[in-house]
């Protein structure tokens, strides 16, 4: 019987630890809405390709050196009344010497460069997948959601060469 005892007595304080390891720190609420409709990306601005041109590796005369602006557009058309705002979030591969722009694609010749996207002031960088600014929208128009992309000398000197990278885009409405 006193065998039986003790064997309850562990058992049921077993369960009494067990309780008091799994006590909660703390909670976390997620938020969020799912929205009905969203804007439409227009076809054009899908898939596109900015040409920064030719550039000269003197026009990097140290590392932090950008060149060849060229400013592009996201086509926004289709927006319900219900979204105010929208975001772009850029991502590709980040450079390995600056993590906030693109790493030129594989196969790429040129050293010490990267790309480069900026808000439409052309001196705000947007980080590698950080929103950027919010843009009011309009419905029934088209929106436009303008941005600048720039070579960037990562290092001193940028060599010559091939350079270019590749970027997706995320819409985040607000």
């Amino acid at each position: 019987m006193k065998k039986n005892t003790l064997i309850l007595t562990s058992i049921i304080l077993g369960f009494q630890l067990v309780n008091t390891a799994n006590a909660a720190d703390g909670t976390i609420q997620f938020t969020g809405n799912i929205l009905d409709t969203a804007c439409t990306v227009n076809t054009e601005s899908q898939n596109q390709t900015v040409n920064l041109g030719n550039v000269s590796t003197s026009a990097f005369p140290s590392a932090g050196a950008t060149a060849a602006p060229a400013r592009f557009t996201i086509k926004l058309s289709d927006c319900p009344s219900s979204v105010a705002n929208a975001s772009v979030r850029f991502d590709g591969s980040p450079d390995t010497t600056n993590s906030h722009i693109l790493a030129l694609d594989s196969g790429q010749t040129a050293k010490n460069v990267g790309i480069a996207i900026y808000e439409q002031n052309s001196s705000t960088l947007i980080p590698l997948a950080t929103d950027s600014q919010k843009v009011a929208l309009t419905a029934d128009t088209t929106n436009e959601l303008t941005y600048i992309a720039k070579y960037y000398a990562t290092a001193y000197p940028v060599t010559a060469g091939t350079a270019n990278a590749t970027t997706s885009f995320t819409i985040i409405y607000n």
